[in-house]
């Protein structure tokens, strides 16, 4: 593959504020061990909409998002390829896991590069320039190759989503033999309820929005609950008054995660994916007389999504059927506007929409 690639290109970055700043910016050369991307998808995540588009706080540690484009969800096509890269060449197309840590610690040994706790640490979008820009360089231990079943789309929802709840799944030990219960249909929620069903589970899900109650009914979800009052006596008439064998939240909210623990049953096990907020509850009775396991999970490893790559291809599942919206790289503006209002599934930036 050879392509005529241009010196300027059009990126966005996010200055807070609920504003999108469109830049002209050189496009960047990929040095050792990097590769360079045409992009093709960018998803927008939760994450960049309240700390960076609204708040433009650091609750993670580093952050320098100001000065860079925006963007952690990337797929893309490889244009360039730096010195000391062996394993994809001009052509591929590629997700980008997207953190690369400092690739000597206990963490970034394992693959988990998002518990890097090194200074050398860098996120997409975040501390480096990110996937909201017609090319991104990325390091090459970043790069998973994406088979030919799997759209670019896909690959944006594996980036960060989807990966992001099948390792919630893979805590819980989901299996043929459970019930799962997902508290909140947002993105994340949505890819919960299908990977669920992917790995043999039945699943419930709840949330208070319409739209992402119906979300979720299209995507197989075997069960549907208003996250009301009744929302735990409902979930109970759902499993013959024993509870699930596994809840999952992506809410985040304080009623959600304690909800999780009553609806979870003896033995049972509860994953928090959901950032922030908080949530307070009474030991003896929620957690210890009921023998839970509860779980913090936070995105996955590069291992891992290699897997869920492999999964969804076996499986034939595109992750894009999570997709409600899509909007050209030039009105990411207006994606993030409609992002916002919360009765959205996953909102992309199709470069190729251009």
């Amino acid at each position: 593959m050879s392509e005529k690639i241009p010196e300027k290109m059009l990126g966005m970055k996010l200055p807070g504020g609920a504003k999108v700043q469109p830049v002209t910016c050189d496009v960047p050369k990929p040095g050792h061990g990097q590769v360079l991307l045409k992009m093709k998808a960018a998803s927008l995540c939760g994450s960049d909409l309240k700390y960076i588009y609204f708040e433009h706080t650091d609750k993670t540690g580093g952050a320098r998002y100001d000065d860079v484009i925006a963007g952690h969800e990337p797929s893309g096509q490889i244009v360039e390829v730096g010195e000391k890269v062996d394993d994809f060449k001009a052509g591929d197309r590629v997700v980008v896991y997207h953190i690369q840590g400092c690739g000597y610690c206990d963490e970034c040994r394992k693959g988990f590069y998002i518990n890097c706790q090194q200074a050398e640490r860098r996120a997409y979008g975040w501390q480096r320039d990110g996937a909201l820009a017609e090319y991104m360089v990325a390091d090459a231990a970043t790069c998973i190759h994406l088979p030919d079943f799997l759209t670019y789309e896909d690959g944006a929802m594996i980036a960060c989503g989807f990966g992001t709840a099948y390792q919630g799944l893979l805590r819980a030990g989901v299996s043929g033999n459970d019930r799962v219960l997902v508290m909140g249909l947002g993105p994340v929620g949505q890819a919960a309820v299908i990977l669920a069903k992917a790995l043999g589970a039945q699943t419930i899900g709840v949330d208070i929005s319409e739209e992402r109650m119906e979300m979720a009914r299209k995507a197989g979800a075997d069960e549907v609950v208003l996250g009301d009052d009744n929302a735990v006596d409902n979930i109970m008439k759902l499993t013959g008054g024993k509870g699930v064998e596994a809840a999952i939240d992506c809410s985040g909210s304080s009623i959600g995660r304690h909800r999780c623990l009553e609806a979870a049953r003896m033995w049972g096990n509860v994953v928090f994916l959901g950032e922030q907020g908080t949530v307070t509850f009474e030991p003896s009775p929620l957690l210890l007389h009921k023998n839970l396991t509860l779980h913090g999970s936070w995105v996955t490893s590069v291992g891992n999504m290699e897997k869920l790559v492999e999964l969804l291809d076996r499986k034939k599942i595109h992750p894009g059927q999570i997709i409600t919206h899509r909007f050209p790289l030039r009105e990411t503006d207006k994606a993030f506007e409609v992002f916002a209002t919360g009765r959205t599934g996953k909102v992309c930036i199709n470069h190729e929409m251009e």
